[in-house]
């Protein structure tokens, strides 16, 4: 809300200072696929569109101006584009570039530090969180991760499958990789947690849903951006302080996660091209008082656009203690956007806007299929997607 806040502000002061009328329209998360659909079939809409999650760039590009230009002049300023900011909106095949990375969004893990130290275990790995889990649902105090259809648990399972040395595609992209063995397992897994340490509600949740769960003090742990802890800040200080971030949990292969990432379009049927590029220039120039205003939650694209140490991530005064939030400065190690290891592509970014994968692991979660036959249909569902984007541009 605070960066809304600013980005308001910032917006319409750089339209007075420009003699230029702008306006900002705030879409829910959940809506903004059918929006950018709708307004890509209709030729016509807002200037510029924010995307958050997954999709857009690369579903969408034949519908957007190429901004190589706009992502070059800001490589000169900040420094290299990450790994994760070239996914969100290079189009690899011919060079040019769909949208402006803007910030990415982390997924730690953040658990009640006093019940884990009840049963003296930590939610590091998929097993502790597991075992720990049903101990504390057992006093009451399930865990929540969603298995619903938000960006959330598409971002947390993606993690899970990756952290198996499961994967959607291949490396190359050219693939659906899904039906394996780490596949299955991963998914026996999320079977056995939402049966032993889940709260059954995690069925029907949306984004907001764990974060009031962990918030209200029943929830054990969730996954999630910090926003669920900041909230906990203003509404319970002594919740807050017992809430701890963590690295997502770590699996049979590696330590990664999910994350969410955010980026701008401008359409080629825009009627203000070339303020919508300007705007960009001026937010690009001020990304550092963004990430101030989202209170540590945007984690940069460019590589030098916020300085090791992180301001309030490295130490945060609001936080006790101060370096609570410190091992997010890092979470470019063990972030990765939908299509990894892989590109991403237009057929990953409708596999995501599908939940093929959430439903994937709910189907197994609730009995309705094996984790072997859940895996076989998902891959089922990948494979046609991708059959459907072969050779498209």
């Amino acid at each position: 809300p605070e960066y809304d806040t600013w980005f308001d502000k910032f917006a319409k002061d750089w339209g007075e200072k420009n003699k230029i009328a702008v306006t900002v329209d705030h879409v829910p998360v959940q809506n903004i696929p059918a929006r950018a659909a709708a307004e890509a079939s209709a030729g016509s809409g807002h200037d510029l569109f924010g995307f958050n999650g997954a999709g857009g760039a690369h579903l969408y590009r034949k519908f957007f101006l190429d901004v190589a230009d706009l992502v070059k002049e800001t490589e000169k300023k900040y420094g290299k584009v990450t790994t994760i900011g070239k996914q969100l909106g290079y189009k690899a095949d011919d060079g040019t570039w769909s949208a402006v990375p803007d910030f990415y969004i982390n997924f730690p893990g953040m658990y009640q530090k006093s019940l884990w130290d009840e049963i003296g275990m930590k939610p590091d790995t998929w097993d502790n969180l597991r075992t720990g889990g049903a101990k504390l649902k057992a006093k009451g105090h399930p865990v929540g991760i969603s298995l619903g259809h938000s960006n959330d648990p598409s971002t947390t399972w993606r993690g899970l499958l990756w952290s198996y040395g499961a994967a959607v595609q291949d490396e190359a992209g050219k693939k659906i990789v899904l039906n394996s063995k780490e596949a299955v397992e991963a998914t026996k897994y999320v079977a056995a947690l939402y049966k032993e340490a889940m709260t059954g509600d995690v069925l029907s949740w949306n984004d907001s849903s764990n974060n009031q769960y962990i918030d209200s003090g029943v929830g054990c742990y969730i996954i999630n951006p910090i926003s669920a802890y900041r909230t906990a800040q203003k509404l319970n200080k002594k919740l807050a302080d017992d809430i701890y971030v963590i690295e997502p949990p770590k699996g049979p292969a590696k330590t990664i996660m999910g994350a969410a990432s955010e980026f701008y379009g401008i359409w080629k049927f825009a009627k203000n091209k070339e303020a919508a590029k300007e705007f960009l220039r001026y937010y690009s120039a001020n990304w550092p008082e963004a990430f101030k205003a989202s209170e540590g939650y945007n984690n940069p694209c460019f590589a030098g656009l916020v300085p090791r140490l992180m301001p309030i991530l490295s130490d945060d005064p609001t936080s006790t203690p101060h370096n609570k939030l410190s091992i997010l400065q890092d979470s470019d190690k063990w972030s990765a956007i939908p299509g990894y290891p892989g590109p991403a592509t237009p057929a990953m970014d409708e596999v995501y806007y599908q939940f093929i994968i959430n439903d994937m692991m709910a189907k197994s979660a609730t009995g309705q299929l094996s984790a072997e036959d859940s895996v076989k249909w998902a891959a089922q569902q990948c494979e046609a997607i991708m059959k459907k984007w072969a050779g498209k541009a």
